[in-house]
């Protein structure tokens, strides 16, 4: 059975296919399919966003689909960047410049006061409709500079407490056991094996 990613970014792909390796899948994205839809990524929520993403491929390839959408809320910022994340330093945006809007913003304020969490939400939809969508958070601080080159987006910025480490300095070893992505990854696994064992019985 084939698994069609609703992303382009293939540090993205990579890791949701680290999170869910041992799947009885293959995990393909809306690459590996000429003339597929634009989505354009106009939901008020992280779940909206998945969900929509999720639908419309789903619609075009008529296959199993994950649409994954994702960001780092900081309370200092109100919970900003959000749903912008990707997109926070402008139509010219980069990983880099999203970063140091970031600092630029919160350079005076102390560690206590740099609290932030990063969200995932991943929806699963088919050529019927929406199947399930699902949240995963993880709680951390944004440090004062952009530290190790593991990772991508915000991971060199949101640095894991008990640790006293970034993701990007962790590495994917650390960070695939307890990013928001793994959190809700993990809840769709059980509903990506529940669809394969209906599906190859029927």
């Amino acid at each position: 059975m084939e698994l069609v990613v609703a992303t382009k970014n293939k540090k993205k792909l990579q890791e949701i296919k680290d999170i869910l390796k041992g799947l009885r899948v293959e995990v393909s994205s809306i690459a590996d399919y000429s003339g597929s839809p634009r989505i354009i990524e106009n939901g008020l929520t992280f779940k909206a966003n998945a969900v929509k993403k999720a639908l419309k491929l789903a619609r075009f390839t008529r296959k199993l689909t994950l649409g994954e959408d994702s960001g780092i809320c900081i309370d200092a910022l109100a919970g900003k960047p959000g749903i912008y994340s990707s997109r926070f330093s402008g139509s010219d945006k980069s990983d880099d410049k999203n970063n140091a809007k970031v600092l630029r913003l919160l350079r005076d304020l102390p560690l206590s006061k740099r609290k932030a969490h990063y969200v995932a939400a991943v929806a699963l939809a088919d050529k019927d409709g929406l199947l399930k969508v699902v949240e995963g958070k993880c709680h951390g601080r944004i440090g004062f500079e952009s530290r190790g080159t593991s990772g991508f987006g915000y991971d060199p910025l949101f640095e894991i407490p008990r640790y006293k480490k970034t993701f990007a300095e962790l590495g994917e070893n650390i960070k695939h056991k307890m990013s928001h992505r793994y959190h809700a990854l993990k809840k769709a696994r059980v509903i990506i094996e529940k669809y394969i064992e209906k599906h190859n019985s029927g």
